[in-house]
Parts: C-alpha cells; sequence; structure tokens
C-alpha cells in the first residue's frame, strides 16, 4: 500500500506540474494565454493540501514557487519548484524537492474576443526518485491554450500531451484536458471553476484522475491577487479533496 501510494502522489504532482498549474492564475489548473510583457515579471507562491482514503487515509501537500519573466511582448519563461510532502496512516511523513519545470508560452495570434497560445515544457530530475519526488529522468511537454473573454466573463481551454520520462515503470505518454471560466463580480474580485481529466500514468489502472474546483481571486491592488480553492476528486485516483491558497505579485 505504501508503494502504491507514493508512485501515485509522485504520478500525480508530476501531471499537474506540466498540465500549466504551476504557472495559471491559481488556484486554476488550466492556463490562460495572458503573458507578463517583455520586461516583466510575475512570482506565485501557492500551496495544496490533500486528503485521501484508498482506503488508508493519506494527507498530502505541495508548496510551489513559480516565477515568470516577460522575454518578449508575447513570449514568457517560466521556472517552478514544488516542494511535497505526504503521510500515510501509520507511516512516517515524508517530503522533498520534487522536479523543477521549465516553460515557454507563447501568445501567438489573437482576433476579437479570442486569443491562441503555445506553451512547450520540460521537467528537470531534481527530485529524488528513489523516494518518490522525481523521475529520475528529462521529461517534456506541449500544451495549446485557448482563451475568451466577454465582458466579465472569461473562459480557457487547455489540450496537451506530457512526454514522462521515468525509473518508476509509469507509462510515457500523457494526456490532458481542461476546462476553466473566470466571473469578475466586481473590479477586485473573480468568481473561478474548472475541471479537467488527464490519462492515468499507472499501468495497472485506466481510470483518468478527474477533477472540479470552484475558488475565488481577491486583487486588493494591480500588482497582487490572493486565492483560495477547493477541489474534489470525480475519480478514484484523483486525491478525494484538496484545499488551495496562494499569493501573486506583478511589477
Amino acid at each position: 500500500m505504501r508503494s502504491f501510494m507514493m508512485k501515485f502522489s509522485f504520478s500525480f504532482i508530476f501531471i499537474l506540474l506540466f498540465s500549466l498549474g504551476a504557472f495559471a492564475a491559481h488556484p486554476l489548473i488550466t492556463d490562460d494565454t495572458g503573458v507578463q510583457g517583455k520586461g516583466k515579471f510575475e512570482v506565485e507562491v501557492n500551496g495544496e493540501w490533500g486528503r485521501e482514503k484508498n482506503p488508508d487515509v493519506v494527507n498530502s501537500g505541495e508548496v510551489a514557487v513559480a516565477i515568470s519573466c516577460g522575454l518578449a511582448d508575447r513570449l514568457d519563461l517560466g521556472i517552478g519548484v514544488p516542494f511535497v510532502m505526504e503521510n500515510a496512516q501509520g507511516s512516517d511523513t515524508v517530503h522533498g524537492v520534487s522536479d523543477v519545470g521549465l516553460e515557454l508560452k507563447w501568445n501567438f495570434y489573437e482576433v476579437e474576443m479570442f486569443s491562441f497560445a503555445l506553451k512547450p515544457g520540460m521537467s528537470l530530475p531534481s527530485g529524488d526518485e528513489s523516494r518518490g519526488f522525481g523521475t529520475g529522468k528529462i521529461g517534456y511537454s506541449t500544451f495549446f491554450i485557448t482563451t475568451m473573454t466577454w465582458e466579465s466573463l472569461a473562459m480557457h481551454f487547455n489540450a496537451g500531451y506530457a512526454r514522462n520520462e521515468n525509473k518508476a515503470d509509469e507509462l510515457e505518454n500523457i494526456w490532458h484536458f481542461s476546462l476553466a471560466a473566470e466571473y469578475s463580480i466586481m473590479d477586485s474580485f473573480r468568481l473561478v471553476v474548472n475541471s479537467g481529466a488527464e490519462r492515468n500514468a499507472d499501468r495497472g489502472d485506466d481510470t483518468p484522475p478527474a477533477f472540479v474546483l470552484a475558488g475565488i481571486i481577491w486583487s486588493p491592488a494591480e500588482w497582487i491577487d490572493l486565492d483560495l480553492g477547493y477541489k474534489v476528486g470525480m475519480t478514484d485516483p484523483e486525491t478525494d479533496h484538496s484545499i488551495m491558497m496562494g499569493v501573486t505579485a506583478r511589477w
């Protein structure tokens, strides 16, 4: 049971990192087409705390730091560093740094209310794969992003592929689809909802992890966002319940 949960925990973190969660507008996992602009920066610190019963109770957590900078008006470079922990019933808590993610986002086309972006990325084997905190190999990903904006509403769609190179005998070819919506109820508050699914990396389980989440983003000033979200697993491989919080600063 313990080895299964370690394998599950890392697969979940890896796929979320490469399904844009580290660089999206937290608590959303689905990314938007927005970029920083040349010479501008964004720093995001977010956390997620989950609880799973399968059948033992497992508490997991992740704190990630993501930094994005505008290389050009329509091109961003981002780096994400996740710190993860897990505590299974009857076992000691394990924690450590997982694999670092690097991504580029290119907003290549805008027309009326629609915009489109491509987001290639890679993961560097900085985590300790023997403890379940990394793949031990370099991984790659590519995502297509669409955003539609209409008055106070914005909708985002992501379709992606990740090459999950690993030493844990997991599946290498992973797909991801997700859809999110944001609604501005006033200048400083946005309500968000998000749902998505991806291929299960576990060779013994073909049920895709699927989730739905809801949250709020508060922007007390133009340069800062504070957010809170609640995520529910819709299928057994996904974590049952998760609380998500984060802070984002721009300059």
